[in-house]
């Protein structure tokens, strides 16, 4: 149903654009969230959309670095990710919550989101 894209291998410094595509789901009714995860380490939070895009958050991380936004006419949401450092190197997932227009109240819990799609890998060498 989603289906995250746009990811591959970087030098450090350098930007990327990730898009999470939905089928057979109005993404337009949902918030959307973007995630990562590094080996070995849990799955993040990284920025989320509300369904209309009036509001985002973005993890600490990646303030003034990466921009959340959403074309719901085209029923995809992206992730604009710059001064991509090899920290920034993880498996990246959009995800949607169970409600429509509804962005949980932590917004980076893992366990509020019930839509996934398959990931697309960043890697930032140094």
């Amino acid at each position: 149903q989603l289906q995250a894209s746009g990811g591959g291998l970087v030098q450090a410094g350098g930007s990327l654009r990730l898009s999470c595509a939905a089928s057979g789901f109005t993404l337009g009714y949902y918030a959307i969230t973007w995630f990562r995860q590094a080996p070995g380490k849990e799955r993040e939070g990284v920025s989320c959309i509300s369904s209309r895009g009036g509001s985002t958050n973005y993890a600490n991380s990646v303030k003034g670095r990466f921009t959340i936004s959403r074309d719901n006419a085209k029923n995809t949401v992206y992730l604009q990710m710059n001064s991509l450092i090899p920290e920034d190197t993880a498996v990246y997932y959009c995800a949607a919550p169970v409600e429509r227009h509804w962005i949980p109240s932590i917004w980076a819990d893992v366990d509020e989101y019930v839509f996934w799609g398959q990931g697309t890998l960043v890697t930032v060498s140094s």
